[in-house]
């Protein structure tokens, strides 16, 4: 990790003229989510901001042509556990190589459950009013016109999460109800057996789950009797799928990190085989609905998409055998294709995200591009990330190295000047379960393109290194996750990347309570900025959505017991420690961490500025705003550098 070499512009780091628009980011970036395969068709979702966010079911058909599956009035979205996810799902009759794909989905404004061919939408199930009820995870019945669906219906009290079986006449079955949550109702190829996960507070779906299994009959539209294949100890086992010869697939943590396992079935009941020996974490914290990190091939074969050292690793299972596989640099499992090629979103370090198919080892179609990059722009324009290990404060046993991924500032036009070391912005994630992601991002590329530096920090918590490190930060949130970011800023410091004057600290949602924490706790940060960023915990434990109310509890502890330690961690009680300026960025309509966070944190700081966008709710979508922001909060480190 060398510094830049002497300046080829006078333009002092923080401020070099830079390719990264906002317009670029904002207005022509696509984003793709849940690609899928049927036949040689390739589907995905497509978010696009110059359409006010709306989110298209498109499709590419085996001899290249781009199609969108719903009419321009509706956008594909559930707020489903407010974070949504899995809310399509599509179809081939008999994988005939000229049949037109169906697609069933949710809408985001009107909600319910549309059947649609592509020009016109039917609609198979209403949200409803009182109670209203919204729909995830929808997944065609194999056999009939109809969807099995996770619904959550909102009445007078808590909402109620139940599995149900929608049909294209409206005719609505409660398949099974109890639990707190569902998730992942997977059919049989031969629609006999309906698979899924549930949880009951206080567990979140990354500490403890129930897989369960039962025969479904078509002619009373019921299930028989369930089996809970979950195993002797308490677990998370998730993401349900089957192979086509009715193999059921999940992947469980019980070994310590999420691992793929294989059930058959025959007249003496369930049996289990775990595919351990990848070397990977295989399986993604369950904030949204639709997640697929495994895709079962002929012959008991599986694919996978494994994490290592935080990097994605293609992954294949053959005969309790595992070998990696050279296939793009995809965030997704690549999914099989009728004619023995794989599709999947590929998203390498420097070049923007697309939707790819190809072979092993041969290659790759990138046909689908997220953005194009002005005319120009050269691979030393962009900035790749150095994987960095330093230790955590307490050097504690199971996770004595905390992790991150490192950017020096990168340009072909501009460099430092000499003597100089760039500003570095650092970066909190949020969940706090969530995870940096190695590949190329307008919001890493925005800063080094300008000459900053960025430290994305993997804190204790983080997703990909296994359960043990996610769970170091159980009862630990807003201290080792404070910890670990300001010992990886200090790691950068002591190795010269960075100006020690000219470091600022950037996070969302859970990642806000982290840089605020960090900003009271140290004087490394001469500033920082808040987007919709948790302020007061024992606010958010009283007022927080149902998916989330009791996720506190492991993370702090049972409250109201524990309310002291709630108090302690809170930023807002920490405010007299923040002595630099603060920028908080909030969505108006935010149902999961509410306005009045940042307002009341607002209030207490001398040096702050608040300003909100009334109609986003929690993460921006709008073009307008992700514009605003940007400009809004690069202005602001501008500033207080200048200062």
């Amino acid at each position: 990790m060398t510094p830049p070499s002497p300046a080829s512009s006078a333009a002092l780091s923080g401020h070099w003229p830079s390719w990264v628009t906002p317009e670029l980011v904002a207005g022509r970036t696509l984003s793709f989510s849940e690609l899928r395969t049927a036949g040689e068709w390739i589907f995905w979702l497509e978010s696009r901001p110059d359409e006010q966010g709306r989110s298209v079911i498109t499709a590419r058909d085996p001899e290249g042509h781009i199609h969108d599956l719903i009419p321009p009035e509706y956008s594909v979205g559930t707020r489903v556990h407010e974070y949504g996810g899995g809310a399509w799902d599509v179809r081939l009759k008999d994988n005939a190589k000229d049949n037109a794909p169906q697609v069933v989905f949710s809408d985001r404004k009107r909600g319910g459950v549309w059947f649609s061919d592509g020009t016109t939408a039917t609609q198979w199930a209403t949200a409803g009013e009182s109670p209203e009820h919204r729909y995830a995870d929808l997944t065609f019945d194999p056999a009939v016109d109809a969807v099995f669906c996770v619904r959550e219906s909102h009445g007078d009290g808590v909402p109620v999460a139940t599995l149900v079986h929608v049909q294209a006449d409206g005719r609505e079955t409660v398949l099974v109800e109890g639990a707190d949550f569902y998730a992942a109702p997977r059919p049989s190829p031969d629609g006999n057996f309906l698979a899924w996960f549930s949880w009951n507070d206080p567990a979140m779906p990354w500490t403890a789950t129930t897989l369960s299994v039962a025969p479904f009959d078509r002619t009373t539209c019921t299930l028989g009797p369930v089996t809970d294949l979950t195993g002797p100890e308490p677990c998370s086992i998730i993401e349900p799928c089957w192979s086509a010869d009715g193999m059921l697939y999940a992947t469980y943590d019980a070994s310590g990190r999420w691992t793929p396992i294989r059930f058959s079935h025959d007249e003496t009941g369930w049996h289990s085989h775990s595919l351990d020996g990848a070397n990977a974490e295989i399986g993604l914290p369950h904030w949204v609905f639709g997640q697929r990190s495994m895709a079962p091939l002929p012959e008991n074969r599986l694919l996978a998409l494994g994490i290592r050292h935080g990097l994605n690793h293609v992954l294949l299972e053959d005969n309790d055998l595992w070998t990696e596989l050279a296939l793009g640099t995809p965030v997704n499992v690549p999914e099989p294709l009728g004619n023995g090629q794989f599709a999947w979103i590929d998203a390498p370090a420097d070049a923007p995200a697309a939707i790819a198919f190809g072979r092993p080892g041969k290659g790759c179609d990138r046909f689908r591009i997220s953005v194009t990059l002005p005319h120009g722009v050269t691979k030393a324009d962009i900035a790749t990330p150095t994987p960095l290990t330093f230790p955590t404060a307490n050097g504690a046993e199971a996770h004595a190295l905390a992790h991150a991924l490192f950017y020096a500032p990168a340009s072909s036009t501009s460099a430092l000047q000499h003597g100089e070391k760039p500003p570095l912005v650092v970066m909190a994630h949020g969940g706090p379960t969530g995870r940096a992601n190695p590949s190329f991002a307008f919001k890493v590329q925005w800063w080094t393109s300008r000459g900053f530096a960025v430290l994305d920090v993997n804190y204790r918590g983080s997703t990909g290194f296994g359960r043990a490190y996610r769970e170091a930060l159980d009862g630990q949130w807003g201290v080792a996750d404070i910890e670990d970011c300001l010992a990886g800023v200090q790691a950068v410091l002591d190795r010269g990347l960075a100006d020690p004057a000219r470091c600022v600290i950037r996070g969302s949602s859970a990642g806000g309570l982290t840089v605020l924490g960090a900003l009271a706790q140290s004087d490394l940060f001469a500033a920082g900025t808040s987007l919709y960023g948790v302020t007061d915990l024992r606010a958010l434990a009283e007022e927080t959505h149902k998916f989330e109310a009791r996720y506190l509890d492991g993370l702090i502890g049972p409250y109201p017991e524990d309310e002291a330690v709630y108090l302690k961690r809170s930023p807002i009680t920490q405010a007299e420690g923040i002595t630099v300026p603060v920028l908080f960025l909030h969505g108006g309509a935010d149902k999961v961490v509410p306005l009045s966070q940042a307002e009341s944190m607002r209030t207490k700081l001398e040096h702050s500025a608040l300003h909100v966008y009334p109609e986003e709710a929690h993460g921006f979508r709008a073009r307008e705003t992700i514009e605003d922001a940007l400009q809004r909060e690069l202005a602001f480190y501008q500033q207080v550098f200048n200062a």
